[in-house]
């Protein structure tokens, strides 16, 4: 086998960085050939940039093919578990005719359901859910715990999966 000289051996390990840097993968489901085409002459702004903090600093929950957000924000000194509904870049609220949205938990082996009432509807509309159950808020703490948020929009249900990353600082939303 024959080696490859340092030089060629950094060239190689550039040429795959850039390769696999930038946001260059395939259209969509939603048939959007324009979604990830950075070079079109459109001004985008930065709707690339796949947002993992909300406005709120809770982690972003991913909801379709990132046609919404949910961004989970659990004040762990309250118990307070909030949800906060947001467009495709994360950013702007999108408010439903839901009085509740639900939260799916498995931990230890047991499977549970978790209700949160809308905050502040306006003309029947909500961008913000709540709930300070005490069971929930142990279940999102609990090692291991999967998640999904259910969701419905515009008559369509979305689910998204809600990672369990505490690693208890506030970089995850968690006030303290």
């Amino acid at each position: 086998m024959r080696k490859l000289s340092p030089f060629l051996s950094v060239m190689l390990g550039v040429l795959v960085a850039i390769g696999l840097s930038g946001c260059n993968s395939a259209a969509p489901a939603g048939g959007d050939e324009h979604a990830h085409s950075e070079d079109d002459g459109h001004d985008h702004g930065d709707e690339h940039a796949h947002p993992t903090e909300g406005p709120h600093h809770g982690a972003l929950i991913e909801l379709g093919n990132e046609e919404y957000h949910g961004e989970l924000v659990h004040n762990e000194e309250t118990g307070k578990v909030t949800v906060y509904l947001l467009d495709s870049a994360g950013k702007t609220p999108v408010a439903i005719a839901s009085p509740d949205i639900t939260i799916n938990l498995k931990h230890g082996g047991e499977a549970s359901q978790f209700k949160l009432a809308a905050v502040g509807a306006s003309d029947g509309k909500a961008s913000e859910f709540s709930s300070d159950e005490p069971a929930m808020a142990e279940a999102l703490d609990a090692e291991g715990a999967e998640g999904q948020l259910v969701v419905t929009i515009n008559d369509k249900q979305f689910r998204g999966s809600i990672a369990h990353d505490h690693d208890h600082d506030d970089a995850h939303g968690h006030d303290h």
